[in-house]
């Protein structure tokens, strides 16, 4: 998720809403969650899509491509890190205030968004409050899709494809990075470092959890061949629609937040944790490794599709 500054608001047993600034800090998934699960999905490419992409460079640069998302929050780039904070997050609890389902251009969702602000003053909607995950998710997508079409069509002139191979390869690997996000619970939540609001069952309300499970734990528990890897399917599944079933997909990992946070409370993300604790986490990378993996190969397999013929808007009539 890398540095990001939320506008947390408190919402107290009385009701009463505070406003309270948080600043969370740490990688998503970290440095060694990223690269696994990079590196894992491009491991278990299917057959059917092009040989480089199965290649063992194809898997080194997918992994070394994993965490550059988080390269480009550098506070010495700081437009740039402004700009693309929103986009390694969604808090749900925000966003669904728009209704569902959540629409599938990112200006109608920041368009939604202000008109859910102006029923719900009190809140932070803002579009860099409550994140554009899925939106970043589903344009890295169709830019691998438009790449893996322009590859088809050189293959089939007999033209080199390597400048497009090159391409391919980035694409995906940005990708790879915000698939592997979602499937962090705590980059899909309001409580994505300490828990806000009522507190009945006692989670921690400091502000240590997120970089403890996501960077911490894994680096020092994780075996990404011996403990992830097996829990891969074998066989890809195709995505029927991009954005349903990846909006899906993220709603998955946030019906996960509580017992991430149960999990904290037990001592699981301490030390070497528990078999709970890090049968968790696996399930999370691999979770992220086969979401990545299935999108991949649906872009190849989509961007043999016939492109829609271009229909460009027709100025409306006078007086309209």
């Amino acid at each position: 998720m890398g540095l990001r500054m939320k506008g947390v608001w408190r919402v107290v047993l009385t009701g009463t809403i505070v406003p309270m600034l948080l600043v969370q800090s740490g990688l998503g998934w970290g440095n060694e969650g990223h690269r696994m699960i990079n590196r894992l999905a491009a491991a278990k490419l299917p057959a059917d899509v092009p040989e480089f992409l199965r290649s063992p460079y194809a898997q080194d640069a997918m992994e070394y491509y994993g965490p550059e998302p988080d390269r480009w929050k550098s506070s010495a780039e700081a437009e740039l890190r402004n700009a693309g904070s929103p986009e390694h997050y969604i808090d749900l609890e925000w966003a669904d205030l728009i209704g569902e389902p959540l629409p599938r251009n990112r200006y109608d969702f920041v368009r939604a968004l202000a008109l859910a602000q102006k029923a719900h003053p009190d809140l932070p909607l803002s579009p860099e409050k409550v994140g554009l995950q899925p939106w970043a998710a589903d344009e890295w997508y169709q830019r691998v899709k438009a790449a893996m079409r322009e590859y088809r069509g050189l293959k089939e002139a007999h033209q080199d494809t390597r400048p497009v191979e090159a391409e391919i390869l980035f694409c995906a690997g940005i990708l790879g990075h915000f698939v592997a996000d979602a499937s962090n619970p705590l980059h899909d939540t309001i409580q994505f470092n300490g828990w806000t609001g009522p507190n009945p069952n006692g989670y921690t309300t400091g502000h240590h959890i997120h970089a403890q499970m996501e960077s911490d734990f894994v680096a020092a528990n994780v075996d990404p061949v011996k403990d992830v890897a097996p829990l891969i399917p074998a066989q890809p599944h195709l995505l029927n629609d991009f954005f349903d079933d990846y909006v899906a997909y993220i709603r998955r990992s946030n019906a996960l937040v509580e017992q991430t946070y149960q999990i904290e409370k037990a001592g699981g993300f301490a030390g070497a944790g528990t078999a709970a604790s890090r049968a968790f986490i696996d399930q999370r990378l691999a979770a992220g490794a086969t979401e990545l993996r299935d999108v991949i190969d649906t872009a190849w397999v989509r961007s043999g599709d016939p492109v829609p013929q271009y229909h460009p808007q027709q100025p409306a009539p006078a007086g309209k």
